[in-house]
């Protein structure tokens, strides 16, 4: 029942099986391979044992030995080279396809990061990243290669063994279908389970275990680390409970397998006396090679039980992946190009709301005309970050429209970010030099407009000091420079960029008032010629707008002038009073 749910699922799957397709020579390459490898172990077995025997009887000519001597010589050598060059393409295989998996994968996580982030924890991604693809990559090299190759070994035994007795064919058919269908079909029903467990399990330890670490914090200051330690005990000892039974299964039915093998070993050794009588030119030498050639082929069969109960946890796997979004790099068709001209921001009837969750924006228009300086005013988790979000496309609305020169956002796809710059409340910097880190937003500025922006954001003689000066190294994240250096970096890196609309996400939070106060002020005088967008908790320098908005709950509660607003609206002028202490 489980093969068929794991067969049924590689049926209407579409992130694992097109790799069966794409990659179709190079595994029936090392499907080939691999038939010849144990092929080549018994055929070495079998001359063994005749020359051996047929050694010990004297031979009347050194010619009855020599061709097999030259065949023992021949597939001794030929193993372990087919051996290796079935590992080697199988494993290439395999590997090709797992790094197309987390291609993919990263794609579609990527594609809707912020959806699959409401969606998953990070101990879900983990356990994606780390167990199923895992998992997907034994799903070949540890059950459908050993159990095809397997397959086709025992047709050919079969059909060998019908050469010399049919009878006695059918009595190996019996017995080797014990190990081949009947043991795999037994691990399934009793380990399968237990496996499956085993793998939730250990996404459940992944996802507990990394929340918990990130929230580390938390279990510390309100005093119950200890409570958290015993709870992840309980939860290994549990999972080793799994493992024990897990094992002591696997050694009985290892236990059982080996008999059969005796039993396989003995059933020949009788059928090979009566067949091959010692009389005759000494046909009795056949039957140490018939005997012999069984035990290297204990390797192609012995490992199928064990492949074939662990088909529950590659079906929970492949299940795992299809759940996930569909991968689209081009979900709107063509990518429109940077607009020229004058740029007009247009919101209509804007709603949005996450999975499984509240409205977040209901309903508001608005309109930003080109080079206008637009505040944006909230309390925390009145939806002035999803705004930015879906201004930026990385959200979609639910209901309504936002518009660029009468363009969807969603439409400007990856090019979008030639539209918006952002500057948020931790500008990154990483750790190369300072003229990389500033290139970021445009590769082929020359370093005379490099030096050209650091003049207008203030910060030329700053670098211009610096021994190596453009040449500097950063460090990571940034952090030889202050908070509002860092911010003046970015802003650079935005006017390299000269995208016509610039996206301000509080990024002065954290800044003491007089540095907060001159960098909205670079920002603000160097952006003159922009449209801006800055989403503030605070007043500090709201009077440098052209427009303020208030979202409360999902809904434009006020719209004006600074001046209008602080002379007519008693929020406006309650907000003000606050800010400046008078409150």
């Amino acid at each position: 029942m489980n093969k068929i749910g794991l067969f049924q699922s590689l049926k209407t799957d579409t992130w694992v099986k097109p790799f069966l397709t794409k990659y179709k020579n190079v595994l029936a390459l090392a499907l080939f391979l691999g038939f010849l490898t144990f092929f080549c172990g018994g055929a070495l077995m079998f001359n063994s044992g005749f020359l051996i025997s047929r050694s010990a009887s004297i031979p009347e000519n050194i010619l009855l030995v020599y061709i097999p001597i030259v065949l023992t010589r021949a597939f001794g050598i030929g193993r372990p080279v087919f051996r290796y060059l079935e590992r080697l393409t199988s494993h290439s295989w395999v590997l090709r396809m797992t790094s197309n998996l987390r291609l993919k994968l990263y794609n579609v996580v990527e594609k809707d990061a912020i959806f699959f982030k409401q969606a998953h924890r990070t101990g879900d991604i983990l356990g994606l990243l780390a167990e199923d693809i895992n998992h997907i990559q034994n799903l070949y090299l540890r059950t459908i290669f050993p159990t095809v190759i397997a397959w086709i070994l025992y047709i050919f035994l079969i059909i060998g063994l019908g050469y010399f007795s049919v009878w006695f064919a059918l009595v190996m058919l019996l017995l080797l279908g014990i190990v081949v269908f009947v043991l795999p079909l037994w691990s399934v029903v009793i380990n399968g389970a237990r496996q499956e467990k085993q793998k939730q399990m250990k996404n459940h330890l992944y996802t507990t275990l990394t929340d918990n670490v990130l929230g580390v914090s938390d279990w510390v200051f309100s005093q119950r680390g200890t409570e958290y330690v015993e709870a992840h005990k309980v939860l290994e000892t549990e999972l080793r409970q799994v493992d024990e039974k897990i094992k002591a299964f696997d050694r009985r039915r290892d236990f059982l397998l080996q008999g059969i093998f005796g039993v396989i070993a003995v059933a020949l050794l009788v059928w090979a006396s009566g067949r091959f009588p010692g009389v005759y030119g000494g046909l009795a030498n056949w039957i140490a090679a018939f005997v012999l050639c069984v035990f290297p082929l204990i390797d192609a069969f012995a490992p199928l039980p064990a492949a074939a109960q662990e088909t529950n946890v590659y079906k929970d796997s492949i299940d795992r992946f299809n759940a996930l979004p569909d991968e689209q790099m081009g979900e709107s068709g063509t990518v429109v190009d940077k607009p020229d001209g004058p740029i007009e921001l247009t919101v209509s009837d804007l709603h949005f709301h996450y999975p499984s969750g509240k409205e977040v924006l209901h309903g508001f228009d608005l309109t930003i005309g080109a080079h206008q300086k637009l505040a944006i005013l909230g309390r925390s988790g009145s939806g002035k970050s999803t705004f930015a979000s879906l201004l930026r496309g990385d959200l979609v609305p639910t209901k309504g429209t936002i518009l660029i020169n009468g363009q969807s956002v969603a439409d400007f796809g990856d090019s979008i970010s030639d539209v918006i710059g952002v500057i948020n409340q931790s500008p990154y910097l990483f750790h190369t030099t300072i003229l990389n880190n500033l290139r970021i937003g445009n590769e082929a500025a020359s370093e005379a407009e490099v030096w050209q922006v650091l003049a207008q954001v203030g910060l030329k003689e700053m670098v211009s000091a610096l021994p190596e000066g453009l040449a500097t190294m950063v460090d990571e994240a940034g952090l030889r420079f202050s908070g509002g250096e860092r911010h003046r970096l970015a802003l650079a890196r935005i006017l390299l960029k000269d995208t016509p609309i610039i996206l301000l996400d509080e990024p002065t939070v954290g800044l003491d008032p007089i540095t907060e106060q001159g960098v909205l002020e670079t920002f603000f005088n160097v952006l003159n010629n922009k449209t801006i967008i800055w989403i503030t908790h605070h007043l500090q320098g709201i009077s440098m707008m052209d427009r303020v908005i208030f979202i409360e709950d999902g809904q434009l509660a006020m719209s004006g002038t600074p001046a209008q607003l602080a002379a007519e609206n008693a929020h406006f002028q309650q907000l003000l009073a606050i800010d400046q202490g008078r409150m």
